[in-house]
């Protein structure tokens, strides 16, 4: 399969993740609080290369691979994502500064529900969302014992796999699994002659 078709695959599993964040925020009324950065910020955050391929592409796609690439090996900041903004000179949003093209750890971070041993259903939020919105969050659960609602992150990431096992199974540091994206996306154009299909 080739990076072209890789990236859409995993583009369509984004499109139908979507659908069903859209969903868990409509009927619950959780959300992320504007310019928090804690998910960007969470160190050991673990992703699979495969959910950077649109992003990997994306760059490619618009001569900026290599650039980023670069910035991410000559960024000091080793806990925080490589591709994170969290400084605003101009006013603009602090965040991702790809974030059309996210990953999905980045989708999924307090979007998804876990279950427990006992089989109860949980909303996964991040410590930040649980001070901010603590009714919100009591509510999702409640619904949560009812009814699914919302993505369940394993069974994205079980998805992700269907397209390739290998790079959607394994998991690494969120810096390296971008990297190696990248890597994988510049070497395969490389060795291709440069032609974007």
């Amino acid at each position: 399969m080739s990076i072209k078709e890789k990236s859409g695959k995993v583009e369509e599993l984004f499109k139908s993740l979507e659908v069903e964040i859209s969903h868990l925020k409509k009927e619950t009324g959780v959300h992320c609080i504007e310019n928090c950065i804690y998910c960007c910020t969470t160190s050991k955050i673990m992703a699979t290369s495969l959910e950077f391929y649109p992003l990997a592409y994306h760059l490619y796609k618009t001569g900026q691979a290599e650039l980023v690439l670069e910035k991410i090996h000559n960024s000091e900041k080793l806990d925080s994502c490589p591709l994170l903004n969290s400084v605003s000179i101009d006013g603009s949003r602090i965040g991702c500064t790809q974030y059309e093209n996210r990953g999905m750890i980045c989708r999924l971070f307090t979007y998804n529900y876990s279950t427990d041993k006992h089989g109860l259903r949980k909303i996964s939020a991040c410590k930040a969302m649980k001070l901010a919105q603590p009714d919100e969050i009591r509510k999702t659960n409640e619904i949560l014992k009812e009814k699914t609602i919302g993505p369940r992150a394993s069974g994205y990431y079980s998805q992700l796999q269907t397209i390739d096992f290998i790079e959607g199974q394994n998991l690494y540091p969120i810096r390296e699994a971008i990297t190696m994206a990248i890597e994988n996306v510049l070497t395969y154009y490389h060795y291709k002659g440069n032609e974007i299909e």
